[in-house]
């Protein structure tokens, strides 16, 4: 891209600035990245991206939250709890970029290219934001479109399996999460993760299954998510000092022990960075209701629950949160992207599921049956008669709500709040969400 922008750099004046080295005309400065290395000509003029910060005015604190799942809901936890403080906060992610809670930009990719990233922190900056929190893609990092940027906390959710596609190989993608960590910066880290590896100086640990800087005590997922936790500085002092603890009791109206790990990593993050009481940073959450496409509750009664999980660990986050519940299952997979992960998915949504409605997501350019056979190649033989494949989203959404019965859950999984479903190279009016509503409505 072409960013408008005036910079003095080696004895002369510059209008824009690009990372795209076909787009290098008079006036117009190239910045290296690790893509467009290889095509600079070797006499050509230009900025490396680490030196970028030098040229914008980014005076506000970068938290970035990296990981397979969770980062959209953590950080929007982080902004909602650092708003309730009265901080000013910019939110980019998956479902767009916000400053203050109004939306400035639609969604795009989850972490935009590094000229736009620039950008955007410097219109939050000049609006008044103390505080950016965004979500931070593997892509992102293996094609440096962070560089430079200064984080004031790194926050990690988990890391598990995906991107295939791009990575290759599973290594590769637990690598590359795990260098966004390699620095001495402030991390907060799930410890219950045990794919995790980091730089110990300034990290600080959060778990459900052992003890560190924030701990769980005792915790409930039913109704809502309630736990009792406690924060130390130093998890050593447990055993010199057991009483130099902060307590808190966090209640919140969000479901699944995968929230319960968003929150704890949320409130690390600001307890870390502002210092302020755990306690009354607990007391800040209770009317934090979610991200809309994430375990959104779009029916009671039947219950339908619409949620954005694409992966195996995804779905099966989802499918512990409703343990004992009978439940059904919308689901496909998206084309041109990570095939491994497709017979997982087949694989654990039929062997939680009563019932597993197989469809399509966003086939782009692959045939949906294709996808579909893929799924299905990690459906155990004697469990193909829990499955129903209808390549129609559509129909097949409406099909497992006509047989939806009182005491059932129907869990309509891969999409979440996207408005489109991609066919082909056409991008089509589709929201998941919607169609639950005018199906129990349509009378």
């Amino acid at each position: 891209m072409i960013l408008p922008k005036r910079v003095y750099f080696k004895d002369q004046t510059f209008h824009a600035l690009s990372d795209d080295t076909r787009e290098i005309t008079e006036g117009v400065l190239l910045v290296k990245t690790p893509s467009n290395a290889r095509f600079i000509p070797p006499t050509a003029l230009y900025l490396e991206a680490q030196e970028l910060g030098r040229y914008f005015n980014l005076k506000i604190q970068i938290i970035g939250i990296t990981g397979t799942n969770g980062k959209t809901t953590t950080a929007a936890l982080i902004a909602h709890v650092l708003q309730s403080l009265g901080h000013s906060c910019a939110l980019l992610g998956t479902r767009g970029f916000f400053i203050q809670g109004a939306q400035v930009k639609p969604k795009g990719l989850t972490t935009p290219s590094l000229l736009e990233l620039y950008s955007n922190l410097e219109r939050a900056t000049a609006e008044g934001a103390e505080y950016f929190v965004m979500e931070v893609s593997s892509h992102a990092i293996a094609q440096g479109r962070i560089l430079g940027l200064a984080f004031a906390a790194k926050v990690h959710t988990n890391i598990t399996s995906d991107h295939l596609d791009y990575h290759k190989d599973l290594e590769t993608y637990r690598a590359i999460k795990n260098q966004f960590f390699s620095d001495e910066g402030l991390k907060i880290i799930n410890l219950d993760d045990p794919h995790v590896r980091f730089n110990p100086a300034n990290a600080y640990g959060y778990a459900c299954e052992r003890k560190t800087h924030l701990s769980v005590n005792a915790y409930s997922l039913r109704p809502d998510l309630s736990a009792h936790i406690e924060f130390r500085a130093d998890p050593r002092s447990r055993r010199n000092a057991p009483n130099n603890a902060e307590m808190g009791i966090v209640h919140a109206p969000l479901m699944g022990l995968h929230n319960l790990y968003n929150l704890l990593g949320a409130l690390l993050c600001v307890r870390a960075l502002t210092k302020t009481p755990l306690e009354t940073l607990c007391e800040r959450v209770g009317d934090f209701t979610g991200v809309e496409g994430r375990m959104e509750v779009v029916h009671q009664n039947p219950l339908v629950v619409v949620d954005f999980a694409h992966t195996a660990d995804g779905f099966v986050q989802i499918f512990n949160s409703f343990k004992a519940q009978k439940i059904k299952v919308v689901f496909g997979a998206g084309g041109d992207r990570d095939k491994s992960k497709r017979p997982l998915m087949g694989q654990v949504a039929t062997a939680h599921a009563l019932k597993s409605y197989i469809t399509s997501d966003n086939p782009r350019t692959e045939e949906p049956l294709a996808i579909i056979e893929d799924i299905l190649s990690g459906v155990a033989l004697e469990l193909r008669d829990r499955v129903v494949v209808e390549p129609d989203r559509k129909k097949a959404i409406e099909l497992a709500l006509s047989e939806l019965q009182g005491d059932e859950v129907l869990l309509i999984l891969g999409k979440g709040d996207e408005c489109v479903q991609i066919v082909g190279e056409a991008h089509l009016p589709f929201d998941d969400r919607a169609l639950v509503r005018h199906f129990f409505h349509k009378d």
